[in-house]
């Protein structure tokens, strides 16, 4: 999803709208990675961890385990375990809205009208039923850090789902640094 104060005309723009696309298409095969990488997935997480990995949406969490074996290949198989687990976990604030492949497409949209306004999308989130879960998905970023700090979670890991939807210069360097923001970014946006 966009950056919340992404510019329209930003060039990068074509890729987000690419990715966004694959995403659906992949969003529309309702299974989850085979049971190989799920065991690889699992020997990097703590208990606490897997447990809300494993509340993720299928699609959800095959997407993650593409991203942490991009990350994976990245290093030269050589990838700290608080990177892999940030890969493996930086959408799992998405499992709070409960919303299916339709739902996180008019979320998506939404975003696109409102410009991500953080007051409207509170709003919404103090609302019940449908408009609620479109809130709650916006701020997966948020909700997911949370979800991640409570599990106790290393704060690189806390770090990456809160601010993997933010422009590099925005990240906080003390917690991601920047070769592993640029793996991270690169293959969750492959």
């Amino acid at each position: 999803m966009p950056a919340a104060d992404a510019d329209p005309s930003d060039s990068s723009r074509p890729t987000e709208v690419l990715h966004l696309v694959r995403r659906f298409l992949g969003m529309l095969v309702p299974i989850g990675p085979r049971r190989s990488r799920r065991e690889w997935a699992g020997s990097l997480l703590s208990d606490e961890e897997w447990a809300l990995w494993c509340r993720m949406k299928p699609a959800d969490r095959r997407h993650a385990v593409a991203v942490a074996r991009r990350v994976d290949r990245s290093f030269g198989g050589d990838t700290p375990g608080a990177v892999l687990a940030a890969a493996l976990l930086h959408d799992v604030g998405k499992i709070d809205s409960g919303l299916g492949v339709y739902g996180r497409t008019v979320a998506t949209l939404s975003a696109a009208a409102i410009g991500r306004d953080p007051d409207i999308i509170r709003a919404w989130t103090r609302t019940t039923g449908f408009t609620r879960r479109v809130g709650l998905y916006l701020q997966h970023p948020r909700l997911g850090g949370d979800l991640l700090e409570l599990a106790g979670s290393d704060p690189l890991v806390v770090a990456w789902a809160r601010q993997h939807h933010l422009p590099a210069d925005r990240q906080d360097r003390d917690l991601i640094p920047v070769e592993v923001a640029a793996a991270l970014t690169a293959a969750d946006d492959d």
